[in-house]
């Protein structure tokens, strides 16, 4: 059987990596599909927040990757209504995919360009109507989507979900009859295995990597960190979204105790995320909403347990010892929990390791997401 040939849209795409989730998701997708999916990708030719071009990549042209994936990497003078209309036009494709709502020439213009073209066409959400991402600016969105409505942007289109609360929401805030198929993320190729780390009672190494935004919950994580009795060092990798927010998390990391260091350590390429999880005895990321946390699962397969919020599909954590799922409007059950990891031992520690990656390689080992991700884009 011939590979189904796939045009995608995102609006970053690797060598890329700052702009996080959708980016990993769709990497991810595509390393595990490249042998059974030609991949078209069209992108812009810079970084998340960034506007130096890549390096070495000639913009505007099809560029293939190492991996075979074809990457169109647009700049910002030619990504145009003519341009996509030229791309789409060069198929025929089996399906198209759009990654993200939002994005006037990444998700909207594409999706309204290829109203009538052949193949499937499937919008995958991202995240992007969960409740903390729905919580900034919200009156927006909620014009955005109900002039789509009105438009039948959406119409004939099949929406990805990547788990069964994103497929309640996309029936709630796009369109209540839509054709939803949950595919779950994929994780990356990487070899699963328990770094060890020394663990000393009485003090922990913390890390999130994300971006330092509001629905991360940055401020939140700083701010629990106020009352814990022992020796924490918190460092936190990704790049700054919004400086004011920033701005705040500076001031209450000025206020916080001796016992208590926190330090921006800037951005980093995917490659180097193993070994600054294994640098660290746990992941504490209590963001406002997660369709899936790429970076969750890596540190549960690194054997780090997890200190995150209920609002992720990473549920149940405490009794399978893999770390705690906490709600967000108990800022104290965060402090009391860095309190617990800072009082383990190198025993107990190694025990909540362990079920860490028992839970992470339990993700691993079933096979259904990949056919699934597979079965989006065939007939």
């Amino acid at each position: 059987m011939a590979k189904p040939r796939v045009l995608v849209f995102i609006d970053w795409y690797a060598p890329g990596y700052k702009a996080g989730g959708p980016v990993r998701s769709l990497v991810n997708l595509v390393d595990h599909l490249r042998d059974r999916v030609d991949f078209h990708i069209v992108t812009r030719n810079t970084d998340y927040t960034e506007n130096t071009p890549y390096a070495g990549i000639t913009p505007d042209a099809w560029t293939t990757l190492p991996g075979g994936e074809k990457v169109w990497y647009a700049s910002a003078a030619a990504a145009s209504r003519a341009a996509w209309k030229r791309i789409l036009a060069n198929g025929p494709w089996d399906a198209l995919y759009i990654n993200g709502l939002y994005s006037w020439r990444y998700n909207i213009l594409p999706l309204w360009l290829s109203q009538r073209m052949a193949g499937r066409r499937i919008v995958a959400v991202r995240g992007m109507l969960a409740a903390g991402a729905m919580q900034h600016g919200a009156l927006k969105k909620l014009l955005f989507l109900s002039v789509a409505r009105m438009l039948d942007l959406y119409k004939g289109v099949r929406f990805q979900a990547t788990n069964g609360e994103e497929a309640k929401v996309i029936r709630l805030h796009i369109l209540k009859h839509a054709e939803v198929q949950v595919v779950p993320n994929l994780p990356r190729k990487v070899v699963a295995e328990v770094r060890p780390i020394t663990k000393d009672a009485g003090s922990v190494k913390l890390v999130s990597i994300a971006r330092i935004a509001v629905e991360k919950n940055t401020l939140l994580a700083i701010e629990s960190l106020h009352g814990v009795k022992g020796r924490v060092q918190y460092h936190l990798y990704g790049p700054v979204y919004d400086e004011a927010y920033w701005s705040k998390c500076q001031a209450v990391i000025a206020e916080l105790p001796p016992n208590v260091e926190v330090k921006h350590a800037g951005s980093i390429p995917p490659e180097l995320v193993p070994k600054v999880l294994a640098d660290h005895h746990a992941l504490f990321m209590p963001s406002a909403g997660e369709n899936f946390g790429h970076t969750m699962l890596e540190a549960l397969t690194a054997g780090r347990p997890l200190l995150i919020s209920d609002r992720t599909p990473w549920r149940g954590l405490e009794a399978d010892q893999a770390g705690w799922d906490l709600p967000l409007d108990k800022v104290d059950a965060c402090t009391q929990a860095v309190d617990n990891l800072c009082a383990m031992d190198q025993a107990e520690y190694d025990r909540w390791s362990q079920g860490a990656f028992g839970r992470g390689m339990r993700y691993l080992a079933d096979p259904a997401p990949v056919e699934a991700s597979l079965q989006l884009f065939l007939p």
